[in-house]
């Protein structure tokens, strides 16, 4: 339903995409990870025909998203990284108004406007205007009016943003549901439990390029082994429990100042877990918590990007800023 091949999109000397190639199935869910400036909303504009690329190929639901942008639009749902909602107009009104400009008539659209707010708890405050929503009221009108049409292939580019883990859950439970009534789904994220949680496929990419894909598992078993974590009682034992977790290891550790935490990647588990807190205790260095666990798609970022996902968050690389610049107001995209 989704592919797209060489995908190459230039600002200047700085390439947003340099190459990307991707695939969704039918009835499935791609996640796309990466680094703010990795090229992650600049491919969902292409894929949406709001950007041309500069190279490459791309079709959507069968059709050419260069040669064909009107039959893509009538066949998608977007749900942008900002709502897209007239904050002059109630939140009935916003999308009654989506559903007439995709050609419901009247009465459909009314139906369709009043059975999402329904869908999307905010009956109570559908004949208010939006400018008095909270940010997460506002972002679950937004994937409201990406419903409206009933597409059979959906864009969220990081839908959850600024949600509190209740709403956030809820709008899971609600992709969940499309999913499992065969949406195709593209999915940006900064949150990596999303795309752990949603994800049959997840892409890593970086300066516009496919890093790394495959399932969640398979990412996980690329960086392989275990993780012991370990959090010391003072600043200035740090030093000594590295050292001694990083003979264990055979490896670099990561340490972490500011929560005292080092961690270790380890084969053997529970044996190494258990040698460790020995030659700790040997070496009286203080154990206020230790932990034996599997790699996490954290760990994948991080292995594959060189830093955790939240540190790329309010870090936007140059190709960020430039996507923003090209970025449709709210009243165009309505």
């Amino acid at each position: 339903m989704i592919r797209a091949t060489g995908l190459v999109k230039k600002y200047g000397a700085v390439h947003a995409l340099d190459g990307l190639d991707l695939a969704v199935p039918e009835g499935t869910v791609l996640g796309l990870l990466g680094p703010n400036g990795a090229g992650k909303t600049t491919a969902v504009r292409i894929l949406t025909t709001l950007l041309q690329a500069d190279g490459g190929h791309a079709e959507v639901a069968g059709f050419d998203v260069a040669e064909r942008p009107g039959e893509v639009r009538a066949r998608i749902g977007l749900s942008g990284q900002y709502a897209a909602v007239d904050e002059y107009l109630t939140g009935y009104e916003n999308l009654d108004m989506v559903g007439r400009l995709y050609g419901l008539g009247g009465r459909t659209s009314r139906e369709r406007a009043r059975e999402l707010l329904r869908r999307f708890d905010l009956v109570d405050a559908g004949d208010r205007p939006v400018k008095t929503y909270s940010g997460g009221m506002r972002r679950r009108l937004d994937l409201a009016g990406a419903l409206v049409a009933e597409p059979r292939v959906l864009f969220l580019d990081e839908p959850t943003t600024g949600l509190d883990p209740r709403s956030r859950a809820d709008m899971w439970d609600v992709i969940v549901e499309l999913v499992s009534g065969g949406v195709t789904l593209l999915l940006t994220t900064q949150y990596l439990e999303e795309a752990d949680r949603l994800a049959d496929k997840i892409m890593v990419i970086d300066h516009g390029r496919a890093i790394a894909q495959g399932t969640a598992d398979e990412l996980k078993a690329q960086v392989g082994g275990e993780r012991v974590e370990v959090v010391v009682g003072r600043a200035d034992e740090l030093a000594r429990a590295e050292s001694i977790l990083a003979e264990l290891a055979g490896a670099a550790v990561t340490v972490e100042p500011h929560t005292r935490q080092i961690t270790a990647p380890v084969q053997g588990g529970a044996r190494v877990l258990t040698e460790a807190l020995r030659r700790l205790d040997a070496a009286g260095v203080v154990v206020l918590d230790v932990a034996l666990r599997r790699p996490t798609l954290d760990d994948v970022f991080l292995t594959l990007t060189g830093h955790a996902a939240e540190d790329s968050a309010g870090d936007a690389g140059d190709s960020e800023r430039l996507e923003d610049a090209d970025q449709p107001s709210a009243a165009a995209r309505s």
